[in-house]
């Protein structure tokens, strides 16, 4: 008897697999361009100047490191590197974090649909089949990846530097309290996530972004623009009423894992922005994505 002929009780339908065949070639994608690997280039680079420039001539005065946060400023860790080459990591994450870090990601997420339709194969794509909300999906999911790649690329880089050329040892947290090595090491992980889970957020603008657009390089300037934006208004006193509106306003945040006790309820308004943003401009670019007529 033929499936046509087989009552509906008969036919079995097979269940798809679940496979990451899709997010591995959206990763090689991601990780296999060489603009890209300049990128990560730039990224490691940082680290190895400061420890570097360091080495070379010492920072004066007493501990750094006062409370961060506020108006987009950031603690400060360069008197602090000379006693432990593991602040060269933090250094370094925080001074990538305004800039070349936001960058890296819009760049990425400008390019995720943007960069497709413009070499004219989102179409094609599209017919594998490839449901949008799955290729959406993946797209962030690559974005996010990279994200929390490019932070733990700076932090080992600096993490490797700067033991070299200073060492390592207890670690002085902000708040006064000295820990050991290896929960310094935890602690600066801790960093990176919470870095990684910001820029994701941002990731997500830029992926709504790139579903506005043909144009990848068009869509990453404007996120930048968006992003660049967020940090002026930060810092204007007149408007301290929009900054936790903003998505770079807990940016800075993290200088609460350098502290003992850690205090989970100053982390949460941070994750609960970045979680916000991240829902909001995801629907917003599937809205957008779903009912986007492809024809390139």
């Amino acid at each position: 008897m033929s499936v046509a002929e087989a009552s509906p009780a008969e036919v079995v339908v097979k269940a798809r697999p679940f496979s990451t065949r899709f997010l591995r070639s959206e990763l090689m994608l991601i990780f296999g361009r060489r603009r890209n690997w300049a990128g990560l280039a730039v990224l490691a680079a940082i680290p190895l100047i400061i420890a570097i420039v360091t080495k070379i001539w010492p920072p004066g005065g007493g501990p750094g490191g006062g409370p961060g946060g506020e108006g987009g400023e950031g603690p400060s860790f360069f008197n602090d590197i000379t006693s432990n080459g593991l602040f060269v990591a933090l250094t370094a994450l925080t001074a990538e974090l305004p800039l070349f870090l936001p960058l890296a990601v819009a760049a990425i997420a400008g390019d995720a649909v943007a960069g497709e339709a413009n070499q004219g194969t989102l179409r094609y794509l599209l017919a594998v089949p490839v449901h949008r909300t799955r290729l959406l999906l993946v797209k962030y999911a690559g974005v996010v990846i990279f994200a929390f790649a490019a932070a733990l690329l700076v932090a080992a880089v600096g993490t490797v530097a700067g033991l070299a050329l200073f060492g390592g040892g207890d670690v002085l947290l902000l708040s006064g309290t000295t820990v050991g090595f290896g929960e310094g090491l935890l602690r600066l992980l801790g960093v990176c996530a919470y870095i990684a889970i910001g820029l994701s957020a941002l990731g997500a603008i830029g992926l709504f972004v790139s579903t506005l657009t043909e144009q990848p390089i068009g869509a990453t300037i404007a996120t930048m623009i968006l992003i660049v934006v967020s940090y002026i208004l930060d810092v204007i006193p007149r408007l301290e009423w929009l900054g936790p509106y903003l998505p770079t306003h807990y940016s800075m945040e993290y200088g609460e894992l350098l502290r003992d006790p850690v205090s989970l309820a100053a982390l949460r308004p941070g994750l609960f922005s970045a979680a916000c943003y991240t829902v909001i401009f995801l629907t917003a670019a599937w809205a957008r994505f779903a009912g986007k007529d492809v024809s390139s």
